[in-house]
């Protein structure tokens, strides 16, 4: 332990040179993150907090500038190894309020990555009504005269079937120059964006980033599945970064600290590389998430999944329609067979607002749901079931039976949204209920996959007591997590795969927990192709689940169009597989024999995209992984549906939809003698060049709507398949 008196005379209290950061305090006592030899007064306070009586020195739009965090003062630090990790901890205490913040800063040796949790205790002698607290603040960001012109800001857009859709722009497009020194003050706005509600990913993804023309990246991600939010802008000549669990302002947050209470922070990570772009700090993000998660089997075995839902079933499995689908998944390859929506339906008025109880159908199974699960045993694969746990339909009888303080409430009534009600899983009767559920499930039923949708936005929480909404959503998502964690506690081998109308509460406190991730709901396929490509920003390829649904009407093409974009992520295969003719199923086979060739590699690969991320509306979309002894690459090329083609403007930097050639700049493989291989499909008449010395991989694909799986590396990449 290192005290104040010590630290007096050593400002210097953790650095960190990989991160070119280091944390100093000054001889009052103030504590800085920045890079060495930055202006002090660009930085920003190691945390910032605002209360209710205790707002902003500056006010605006920003909740930077606050009046505690600018009195926040060194007491001590310490440094701990924990595993493979290292620990700094930070204290800070406020003279004026008696507030105490704990700051605590994990990283392991030679990575590019810094993470930051706060702990808040109130040691004063009066309540603190908090309104926003900072998980991590970085100021001092390019503080070279016009630096900032050169800077670019790229955050991600998300919505439901248009997922992970990113987006850049100039950051003097969004932070304007304001000629500070004409008026002595900075200004009052930021660029921001925050989440609204209980799907935490349903306007935004909780992450974003800045690049310079250099090459140099700041990428940062919070990991909160109630409120989140994160500002960006000018600050004394350079920009600044603050990242924010829940607050009062966007999600109706706030708590109340007495004398000895305490609050914990979201957590959040910042990946800061020298070089290389976004596409190395998403490397470096990718090499963070699979550190900080919890370890499973799953991370490294990737069975292939089929799920009767999308474009199939599509809530209305039975006995008849079930048995056939099962004999083709298991003939094509799949290891986990998952019913999806339906399977509990008896109710005459349909399922939606009845859910609750998750007993089999009996009407839909009349031998018993046993007969269908011990049908998928006897094929060889796992059975799953999909599972909505947090809500219980309105005309359930759980929604009688259980207590009214098991629910979601506001103003003492409770919560009713798209025929639903929603479980406080902080309450022992709502938990309890829950654990029987999947105790049976899995482990009298044997089930031992299940997929855990959420299809509703509860808004902005539940109040308990004096409790704010925001507050009760973090406190319910917090025991929701717990209670992931209990489950697989209790049944090791269980996956758990996170849904939420696809990917609307795709975060890394959900996948910290569980082993997938649904991407999306989207049914057309030619719309699949930028969310696929651009997952693995979102989650790491190994849990990043896309849909690969080829149907009997489709032709070869189009079959392999929609195998290609799951084959580097996590493979969630449907369709009709039994109603194929033999070339048609040969292909999906064959497609899952080239996932099942290279998935060993994938837990370790990290991804790259030569044509940069993509956009929404581009002809051609690629995205790839890179491996130690190889590289792959899939390669999309899509044309507009004719009934679009006027309505879509094509994006300047894409190439005629009817050029079939394009050339990707690959770096990282520039001067090595790779020999370009299609793994994936055999059909697609593509044709690979590669030019070591330029760096470029030049690739035909002769018709549109096509798309293929490359294998870059000197030997044969698989055998014969």
């Amino acid at each position: 332990m290192i005290t104040a008196v010590e630290a007096a005379e050593k400002s210097l209290l953790w650095s960190h040179d990989v991160l070119g950061l280091h944390a100093v305090a000054d001889s009052s006592g103030a504590v800085r993150l920045g890079a060495p030899g930055q202006n002090w007064d660009s930085l920003l306070p190691l945390v910032e907090v605002t209360a209710t009586d205790h707002g902003r020195i500056w006010s605006g739009e920003r909740f930077i500038d606050s009046a505690i965090g600018e009195r926040l003062a060194y007491r001590s630090h310490e440094t701990a190894a924990d595993g493979d990790w290292q620990r700094t901890t930070i204290r800070l205490a406020d003279p004026v309020t008696g507030l105490a913040a704990d700051i605590a800063l994990w990283t392991c040796p030679g990575a590019s990555f810094l993470r930051s949790q706060v702990r808040l205790v109130n040691e004063g002698t009066t309540p603190l009504r908090l309104e926003g607290v900072t998980t991590l603040t970085l100021g001092g960001i390019l503080d070279a005269q016009g630096a900032l012109d050169g800077l670019t800001l790229h955050w991600a857009d998300n919505d439901w079937l248009a997922e992970c859709r990113w987006q850049q722009a100039p950051f003097r497009d969004r932070v304007v120059p304001l000629s500070r020194s004409a008026h002595g003050h900075e200004g009052r706005g930021c660029f921001e964006r925050f989440s609204q509600g209980s799907w935490s990913t349903g306007r935004h993804l909780p992450m974003a980033a800045l690049t310079d023309r250099a090459g140099r990246a700041w990428l940062w991600q919070i990991e909160s599945s109630a409120g989140w939010r994160y500002e960006t802008g000018e600050r004394e000549g350079a920009a600044y970064l603050a990242l924010f669990g829940p607050d009062d302002a966007h999600h109706q947050w706030h708590q109340t600290l007495a004398p000895g209470e305490e609050f914990t922070t979201v957590p959040a990570v910042l990946v800061a590389t020298e070089t290389g772009g976004l596409d190395a700090a998403f490397g470096e993000l990718t090499t963070y998430r699979r550190r900080m998660r919890r370890s499973h089997p799953d991370h490294t075995a990737l069975p292939v999944i089929y799920n009767d839902y999308m474009n199939t079933l599509m809530g209305d499995p039975t006995t008849d329609k079930l048995l056939p689908l099962i004999a083709a998944a298991g003939a094509a390859g799949a290891e986990v067979f998952v019913i999806d929506a339906g399977w509990y339906d008896d109710d005459a008025q349909g399922w939606w607002d009845a859910v609750g109880a998750w007993e089999a159908s009996g009407s839909r199974f009349p031998g018993g749901i046993q007969q269908v699960l011990d049908a998928i045993r006897n094929h060889g694969m796992t059975p799953g079931l999909w599972l909505e746990p947090e809500v219980i339909g309105v005309r359930s009888p759980l929604a009688r039976s259980l207590p009214a303080e098991a629910f979601f409430r506001r103003g003492g009534v409770r919560v009713t949204e798209h025929g639903r009600h929603h479980l406080d899983l902080r309450h022992p009767a709502a938990r309890a209920h829950l654990d029987r559920v999947v105790d049976r499930i899995v482990g009298d039923w044997g089930v031992g996959y299940l997929k855990l949708d959420y299809n509703i936005n509860i808004g902005p929480g539940t109040e308990t007591g004096a409790e704010s909404a925001g507050a009760g959503l973090l406190g319910h998502h917090r025991a929701h997590l717990d209670w992931l964690s209990s489950l697989l506690d209790r049944h090791p081998g269980l996956v758990l795969e996170n849904c939420a109308s696809g990917g609307l509460r795709m975060d890394y406190a959900q996948l910290a927990v569980v082993q997938l991730q649904s991407t999306s709901d989207q049914q057309d396929p030619l719309r699949y192709p930028p969310i696929a490509a651009a997952a693995a920003t979102a989650a790491t390829p190994e849990q990043a689940a896309v849909w690969a649904y080829p149907q009997p009407h489709f032709s070869l093409d189009e079959i392999a169009f929609t195998l290609v974009g799951a084959l580097p992520n996590r493979v969630h295969l449907s369709g009709f597989l039994d109603r194929m003719n033999p070339e048609q199923f040969s292909l999906v086979r064959t497609g899952i024999s080239a996932y099942k060739a290279i998935r060993a590699e994938i837990p370790e690969s990290l991804p790259f995209w030569p044509l940069g991320l993509p956009s929404w509306e581009d002809t051609w979309i690629a995205s790839g992984l890179r491996g130690q002894a190889a590289s792959w690459l899939a390669l999309w090329r899509r044309e507009p549906a004719a009934d679009e083609r006027a309505e879509v403007p094509r994006p300047m930097n894409q190439r005629r939809s009817d050029d079939a050639t394009r050339t990707l700049t690959i770096p990282h493989l520039r001067g090595t003698g790779l020999r370009p291989t299609v793994l994936y499909p055999a059909t697609a008449d593509a044709t690979a060049a590669w030019d070591a010395t330029a760096g470029q991989l030049t690739v035909r694909l002769p018709r549109p709507n096509t798309a293929v799986l490359l294998h870059l590396g000197s030997e044969s990449p698989v055998p014969d398949l």
